[in-house]
């Protein structure tokens, strides 16, 4: 038989340890068009002003302001045209006293001119305009650098990189941009039952669950994953996938974690790593292994689906997020009244699956080898182990799942 856990441990005090584990970040260039939801890696500076040249802001007339003065309906200012430029152009002529240029949106604006008259205010006829209102200096003018200057400051190091922010980034010419590299992580399911989606299920067997939902949860978290397969319940067969993968960041296996006689596991990590932690006062997920091999991160969650997925959320999505310099949203955390009661087992520190409904958080009463449970939830609360009821509407604190 199996040794049981030798120590049970709070789950704070297993989310020190992991906040203490040392992460290492590297930094690499990549082409702005593959910088979308890339983490910014530096501080980034405005190379050049924006806009670079002064710029016409409404289709009408670039004029001097001062030709404009006392124009109205009754009594409209009549300007020569000399010329007509649009957005790209190089403007050729200079606006002189009695003088417009047709302008477009834009276009830069052309020397001499201080101000433009939109087209609504005007009417052309045989070479002249007539200005039917007086315009004021700079109006519909932006003038360079008025919205950025150069070596001003844009992006902060940290930054995700979404689609406005890679906006940014393309007015100032930055076609490399420097981010970080996302960390590679490794994903392991093990077991004997457990088979591959395209292989045919005999009695006794299973589908591989864990591999597509941990993965899919370590993408979310800005990493990218490794697919292993599945080990069996074999100590050789076991280390030899975790040896194949020691150039991952970290690794992160499901089963094997329990103290039955097949969980092997900890005997792995024991021989060729360091075991911080295996068991903790958590439900769903205490047969969770935390540890290293060669100073890379180990992670060993249950072999039930929803427990892996939860505890995964918990403990090594914030460590993953923050090797990968991702932060979490306000909006991924809201305040919600459960829909019923909810009782809790006294004594361990609960995490509860839920699904919201009508603007109310409604526990899922499944246990952890439900799939369905996972493909119910929204969100998980948590209930301290001290706690063995949670009335119906008691306002909880719901984290919603990174994958959604």
């Amino acid at each position: 038989m199996g040794t049981e856990f030798l120590k049970i441990i709070d789950s704070e005090d297993v989310k020190g340890i992991i906040e203490n584990m040392e992460i290492k970040r590297e930094i690499e260039t990549v082409h702005l068009t593959d910088a979308y939801l890339r983490v910014l890696a530096e501080n980034v500076h405005a190379t050049i002003d924006l806009p670079p040249f002064n710029r016409v802001s409404r289709d009408g007339y670039a004029v001097k302001a001062e030709d404009t003065f006392g124009a109205s309906e009754d009594n409209p200012v009549t300007l020569k045209l000399i010329d007509a430029i649009g957005a790209g152009d190089k403007p050729e002529k200079e606006v002189e006293k009695g003088t417009c240029i047709e302008v477009g949106t834009g276009a830069p604006v052309p020397e001499g001119a201080d101000a433009v008259i939109m087209v609504e205010f005007t009417e052309k006829v045989d070479g002249h305009v007539h200005i039917h209102k007086s315009a004021a200096i700079k109006q519909w003018i932006a003038s360079k650098g008025s919205d950025v200057s150069e070596g001003d400051f844009l992006l902060a190091s940290g930054t995700l990189l979404t689609h406005d922010k890679i906006g940014v980034l393309g007015a100032i010419g930055m076609g490399e941009v420097p981010v970080f590299k996302k960390p590679k992580v490794a994903v392991i399911s093990t077991g004997n039952e457990i088979i591959n989606y395209d292989e045919t299920l005999e009695y006794g067997k299973v589908y591989d669950i864990n591999s597509q939902t941990i993965t899919n949860a370590v993408k979310s978290c800005g990493c990218t994953p490794v697919y292993s397969g599945v080990a069996k319940d074999d100590y050789d067969d076991i280390r030899t996938r975790i040896e194949q993968h020691l150039d991952a960041d970290v690794i992160i296996t499901s089963g094997g974690t329990s103290a039955g006689a097949g969980d092997v596991l900890k005997l792995v990590l024991d021989d060729i790593g360091e075991v911080f932690v295996h068991g903790i006062a958590v439900k769903p997920g205490k047969p969770t292994i935390v540890g290293k091999i060669n100073n890379k991160p180990v992670f060993g969650l249950p072999g039930y689906p929803a427990a892996a997925l939860t505890i995964f959320h918990v403990l090594v999505a914030p460590f993953l997020r923050k090797m990968a310099s991702v932060s979490r949203r306000k909006s991924d955390v809201l305040r919600l009244k459960l829909s019923r009661r909810y009782h809790s087992s006294r004594g361990r520190h609960q995490y509860v699956l839920v699904k919201i409904k009508n603007g109310r958080a409604s526990p899922i009463l499944k246990d952890s080898g439900a799939i369905t449970a996972i493909a119910e939830a929204d969100g998980y609360f948590e209930v301290k182990k001290n706690v063995e009821l949670v009335p119906e509407g008691t306002e909880v604190e719901v984290i919603l799942l990174e994958s959604r």
